[in-house]
């Protein structure tokens, strides 16, 4: 009989199985694509008053199933979507599922900032447990200490290597500084910084009220460099445009952005193709918009190898942090 050439991520008896909901199917497309292995056929529903059905048309009787689904805007309507399809994964006997959360939404509600406020990302990982998730694997959480939210094993991927790598493959510049957009930052761009041995700078940033920031100061030398800001969340694209006029106004050469998640909501897109920053480089752990992808200093880079490559891992039980490090 001829021989047939095993794939190393499924073999034929390979129990993994990838399922996505609608949030970013192209990101779970490429992700399938690397395994090499077909998402798993199933049906997602809305009735008339939106509620939302979902059957999953494969048997997963027994399997380590991974659902990759981002819980980005609609938030809500992606979150439920994703609740249902566990749901239905447990009740369809599946031996593990894995909430693969590329952005894990409501991760800025980690804490009560006042009197009878919510800590919503700890109410989001009760309802993903509770739905029957036995493990949760995401990208780059906004607060670290959510993984403590959860009583399952929590993985939190860093997008820290495919940054890297793009800096050093479009920036010929010697004189990189990373920059921090505020204080709370800091850790983040020391960890990158360390990676590609270049110094830091912070901006220190007065916050007044929720989406409105105001740059108050440079800590560090920047003139005459070429500055790379670095953080996890894009939303209205007002701290990144203030941070870039305080950078040039101290000398730098230019100022270049990298992002994990990029929200971009109401009318950041427009903000920051107007503003003073040379480039944007996001990651698609959210699905990019027809605007995200017609500006014109906005890059999408992939992260769906990353995540892949968690997903094989994690189903052969073999280390995922040593892909950081």
């Amino acid at each position: 009989m001829p021989s047939s050439k095993r794939n190393k991520y499924s073999p034929p008896d390979s129990p993994l199985q990838l399922l996505c909901g609608n949030s970013n199917l192209p990101l779970a497309e490429d992700i399938s694509a690397y395994l090499k292995i077909p998402i798993a056929k199933s049906d997602v529903q809305r009735f008339a008053d939106m509620e939302i059905f979902v059957e999953i048309q494969e048997n997963v009787r027994g399997r380590d199933c991974f659902v990759v689904q981002s819980t980005s805007f609609p938030a809500n309507d992606n979150l439920m979507e994703l609740l249902v399809l566990i749901d239905a994964l447990k009740r369809a006997s599946a031996r593990r599922i894995t909430a693969v959360i590329p952005y894990y939404g409501y991760a800025r509600q980690d804490r009560k900032p006042g009197p009878r406020t919510p800590i919503s990302a700890k109410l989001v990982a009760n309802l993903l447990e509770r739905a029957g998730t036995d493990r949760v694997l995401t990208l780059d959480l906004h607060a670290g200490q959510i993984q403590g939210f959860f009583d399952i094993p929590t993985d939190n991927l860093f997008a820290a290597p495919v940054i890297v790598r793009d800096i050093q493959e479009t920036n010929s510049h010697n004189n990189l500084v990373i920059v921090s957009p505020d204080v709370g930052g800091v850790v983040r761009a020391r960890g990158l910084a360390k990676r590609i041995n270049v110094p830091i700078a912070i901006c220190d940033k007065r916050r007044e009220k929720a989406g409105v920031s105001e740059v108050m100061n440079v800590i560090g030398d920047v003139e005459g460099k070429s500055c790379i800001l670095i953080d996890d969340i894009v939303d209205s694209g007002g701290t990144l445009c203030n941070a870039a006029d305080a950078l040039l106004a101290q000398g730098a050469s230019e100022v270049n952005a990298y992002i994990t998640h990029g929200v971009l909501s109401g009318g950041a897109v427009s903000r920051i193709s107007n503003s003073r920053l040379k480039s944007l480089v996001i990651t698609d752990s959210i699905l990019p918009t027809a605007a995200i992808k017609a500006a014109p200093n906005i890059r999408v880079i992939s992260i769906a190898p990353l995540i892949a490559e968690a997903i094989a891992r994690t189903s052969r039980e073999e280390s995922v942090s040593s892909l950081f490090y």
